[in-house]
């Protein structure tokens, strides 16, 4: 597959949001076309309404019915809503939910027969979607309906950080319980996978923060590093994941501890947002974990506040699209070497290695981790 031939299906989000303002400034970039086939489930008439507001130039749209029908070297639409569809920007309304369930849904069938290569979500109301779906949860919850999976998780990529969370979009009075040791220690297998295989990290460094104020003081406030976490990352290591911590996760950002690691593990939802979005500010991308296809987005919300005035920045759609694409390339690029890998040969050591002793060995290992 050349690379343009890629197929990103993009879904529109809330259409009263700043969806539309990320996609159509994205796709006047001439470059997207020249790295994938991006396809919009959306609607044209919603499309031309916030260009209008918007005064910005024309995505030239090839409206299409189907997947099949999308031309390579243009930027693609399938209409999935009702031409006389209300759009009140700013405002989260019944309809705007349902329209954003509606490109969604459409997007997920698609994605789920190969009709596309993966798909790339604009921010959504989920309040105002749960007027009409009461059961929806988010992104992640959906796609873990639709796909066989060993468990998900989000993972927030950046330049310079990426970090997931245990309990993941949890309330608070929730989150304690969540951390077990068997869900702490699946969440640093999948991360660790999804670093080998999705971002082609041959040994990475995982750190994994603590729950507690100061990782706990030692069982002073708060067990669940002694309990769950201490242990989980033992048994990881074991396992010959390269896991670290719990550190807390205060010191651990202001020190610029977080750059010596391929990934962190936070265990709850803001532990790991906070200091992703100071960090990466608006630019950062979240990707699904775990599914068998490639999904991300652009990691803010529909900020209401902006729609209209012409002031978002489209940087995350974009690297949203880049992560998608890159991903799904590495993806095929491991299951390559995984089915053909290099022969091992077994090597007798030399006399001055077999003169070395256990405690020898662990400090080699020890150097060469830090």
């Amino acid at each position: 597959m050349n690379e343009n031939e890629i197929r990103v299906g993009i879904t529109h989000g809330d259409i009263n949001g700043i969806g539309y303002e990320v996609i159509l400034k994205t796709l006047l970039d001439p470059r997207i076309t020249e790295l994938c086939t991006p396809i919009v489930y959306g609607s044209p008439k919603v499309a031309a309404y916030h260009r209008k507001a918007l005064k910005i130039e024309a995505v030239n749209m090839n409206i299409i019915n189907d997947t099949t029908q999308a031309l390579h070297d243009r930027v693609n639409m399938i209409n999935c809503v009702d031409d006389a569809i209300k759009v009140e920007l700013g405002k989260d309304s019944d309809i705007s939910g349902e329209s954003s369930f509606l490109a969604l849904d459409k997007a997920v069938d698609d994605l789920s027969v190969n009709k596309l290569d993966v798909i790339v979500t604009a921010p959504i109301n989920k309040f105002a979607l749960n007027q009409n779906h009461p059961d929806f949860l988010g992104h992640s919850d959906f796609l873990n309906q639709k796909f066989p999976n060993q468990g998900l998780m989000e993972l927030l990529v950046g330049q310079n950080l990426k970090i997931a969370s245990v309990a993941g979009y949890l309330p608070m009075y929730d989150v304690s319980d969540a951390i077990t040791s068997e869900n702490v220690l699946s969440k640093i297998r999948l991360l660790n996978n999804s670093l080998i295989d999705d971002f082609m990290i041959t040994r990475p460094r995982i750190a994994v923060l603590g729950l507690n104020p100061h990782s706990g003081e030692s069982g002073l406030c708060g067990n669940e590093e002694i309990e769950a976490i201490g242990p989980a990352i033992e048994n990881a290591r074991e396992e010959g994941t390269m896991a670290f911590g719990p550190f807390s996760a205060d010191g651990f950002f202001a020190s610029d501890e977080y750059k010596k690691y391929d990934a962190v593990l936070a265990m709850y939802y803001e532990q790991a947002s906070i200091p992703f979005k100071i960090i990466e500010g608006l630019t950062g991308v979240a990707y699904t974990v775990g599914l068998p296809k490639v999904r991300t987005a652009p990691a803010h919300g529909v900020s209401y506040g902006k729609v209209g005035l012409n002031k978002a920045d489209e940087q995350a759609m974009r690297n949203a699209i880049y992560l998608a694409k890159d991903i799904f390339f590495n993806r095929i690029t491991s299951h390559k070497i995984s089915k053909n890998p290099l022969q091992k040969y077994d090597i007798t050591p030399s006399n001055h290695t077999q003169d070395l002793n256990v405690e020898d060995i662990k400090g080699i290992e020890k150097e060469v981790e830090d």
